[in-house]
């Protein structure tokens, strides 16, 4: 069966408005994350944008409810246009038993089953040492990547990192959101680790997840 954790980020002002788009569609858990965007003054000059705060807004659909929450995203809030945002679906490999299933399902199984998919994007997740976002965004730009999205975390693994790494890796912690061309990924990813791996004061690690579908990732020369 299909389902995916849709991952919506857009301006903080605008949270409230995904979370009604998820609502309306009977999603039964939507959680919101609050970060900030990358983006570089030269790439928000580009647009006409100004910096903003930003809010990930998160839930988990069957594969209908994406298309149609997907659709919807696009007409009220325009999120196919640069500049309003990026939603993307990932897809949900297992689930924690029957009851979250039903739970997640409305308890209505999808029909049908996985579907057979070629991912042309890939969201890169980055968990590195606070203040050091700049770093590694740079390194990301190197290999193409135009902006991402930051949130804050705090990690619990010092310890052990220190051991299998070689270094100390600090608690405080900032997690960055790159969503990529698949053709693209893996370069992106290297420069990360050359420049900002665990060997670096950063102390980057990433790893990818498939998006099966986007909005949001047109660029300008291809409109």
């Amino acid at each position: 069966m299909e389902l995916n954790f849709l991952i919506s980020v857009l301006d903080r002002d605008r949270a409230d408005e995904m979370t009604a788009i998820y609502k309306e569609h009977n999603l039964p858990m939507v959680v919101t994350f609050l970060g900030r965007g990358t983006a570089r003054s030269e790439e928000l000059d580009l647009y006409g944008l100004q910096a903003t705060e930003k809010a990930v807004v998160t839930a988990v659909a069957d594969g209908e409810k994406t298309k149609q929450i997907m659709r919807s995203a696009k007409r009220k809030l325009f999120i196919d246009i640069p500049g309003n945002g990026v939603m993307m679906a990932v897809p949900v490999k297992s689930v924690g038993g029957g009851r979250t299933l039903a739970y997640l399902t409305d308890n209505t199984a999808p029909e049908g089953g996985a579907p057979q998919m070629q991912f042309d994007h890939e969201l890169l997740v980055v968990i590195l040492n606070q203040s050091y976002m700049d770093d590694v965004m740079n390194a990301a730009r190197s290999a193409g990547a135009f902006g991402g999205t930051v949130l804050h975390a705090k990690g619990t693994g010092a310890k052990y990192a220190e051991k299998f790494f070689g270094v100390s890796l600090a608690n405080e912690k900032e997690v960055i959101l790159i969503a990529s061309r698949s053709s693209e990924k893996a370069a992106i990813m290297r420069a990360i680790m050359e420049q900002t791996g665990p060997h670096t004061p950063a102390g980057a690690i990433t790893f990818s997840l498939p998006i099966s579908s986007v909005a949001g990732l047109r660029s300008v020369d291809k409109d």
